[in-house]
């Protein structure tokens, strides 16, 4: 956490900007300098570390939030645990909530030792850091994942769209070998503002969920399958050659992009509805 200023004055102001640099703590503490409620020495000392934190073998962007809408999310592959738990630090520093993908068993753990607040997903090797006051999530994103066997995709998506914001339900084992499981829920598909689609396989779900929505799908194809899947590229060339309109394709087994662009697509239609209803 940033230091507290030394002036008594001063004290009960810095106790009510957050640390994190996103845009609304940005702008309050931009007013309190202009207002002269706080002294430009100690903006300065809250900004230490802004836009970039040095951490010997990471470089932390501590703008991202400010730029891009969410804070920088570690991606946990590669990193020993000692790395992890310094860069966790670090980021709640700055922000007030944390997303840690791919984290193997070991960083995790560590994580969640140093981190008291930190929560494990076990099955799509997650590892969160919820915000203690966060608005409440909006919208609604709908997961939705073929078989059982891509429900660690289909999770890591869900959490980062809810991590990003979004409102996030699931809908899990519909794929296209019963399509009866699908077709009964045709109309919660067409309620989602957007939809993320997770198949291995042959990776038919997503062409045909797309014919049955006028909604943005964003298709995953995941390495689940047998030999000649050749690691989801079966899946991922199947959807590439989607012949429903309106199905985008993100890389195999991301699940991570798939639900930052869920998030994104559903923060702008939540922003026009609630400018439809403020016109009213």
């Amino acid at each position: 956490m940033f230091s507290q200023p030394a002036v008594d004055g001063e004290r009960a102001l810095a106790d009510t900007l957050r640390p994190e640099v996103g845009p609304q703590a940005l702008e309050h503490l931009l007013r309190a300098v202009q207002s002269g409620d706080l002294d430009v020495a100690s903006a300065l000392e809250r900004l230490s570390g802004f836009p970039r934190r040095e951490l010997g073998h990471t470089v932390l962007d501590t703008q991202r939030e400010l730029r891009c809408g969410h804070p920088e999310v570690i991606f946990g592959a590669g990193k020993t645990p000692e790395e992890l738990v310094d860069i966790a630090r670090a980021v709640l520093e700055h922000h007030d909530r944390l997303l840690v993908t791919r984290a193997r068993p070991e960083g995790a753990a560590a994580v969640c030792a140093a981190l008291p607040r930190a929560r494990h997903w076990p099955r799509s090797n997650c590892v969160t850091v919820e915000a203690e006051q966060r608005a409440p999530l909006e919208g609604d994103v709908l997961v939705v994942s073929a078989g059982t066997s891509d429900g660690a995709v289909a999770e890591e998506a869900a959490i980062t769209a809810r991590m990003h914001g979004a409102r996030v339900e699931q809908l899990a084992d519909v794929g296209v070998a019963g399509i009866h499981r699908l077709l009964a829920h045709v109309e919660r598909l067409r309620a989602a503002n957007v939809l993320v689609v997770v198949a291995g396989m042959e990776g038919a779900l997503p062409s045909v969920v797309g014919g049955l929505v006028d909604r943005p799908l964003i298709a995953v194809p995941t390495s689940v399958g047998y030999g000649a899947s050749f690691g989801g590229l079966a899946a991922l060339l199947a959807m590439l050659n989607s012949c429903a309109s309106g199905v985008t394709v993100v890389n195999i087994d991301n699940g991570f992009g798939a639900g930052c662009a869920a998030a994104r697509i559903n923060a702008l239609a939540v922003n026009a509805a609630r400018g439809q209803n403020a016109s009213r």
